[in-house]
């Protein structure tokens, strides 16, 4: 096996909503069941989007 195929991970990754008075508590509550942030986009409906991933 080449090594890149051997360093391969799989991911899940999730896509949640920010309000936007909570933020930090939302973010540190998926951090803490092991989801890191990739991405904050604005919302289509306004507010925030946070795109998360973590190993499967």
């Amino acid at each position: 096996m080449s090594e890149s195929t051997e360093d391969a991970s799989t991911w899940e990754y999730f896509v949640t909503p920010l309000l936007l008075h909570n933020e930090a508590q939302i973010l540190n509550n998926w951090g803490a069941q092991g989801w890191e942030l990739v991405q904050i986009i604005a919302g289509p409906a306004g507010g925030n989007v946070a795109y998360m991933k973590r190993k499967a």
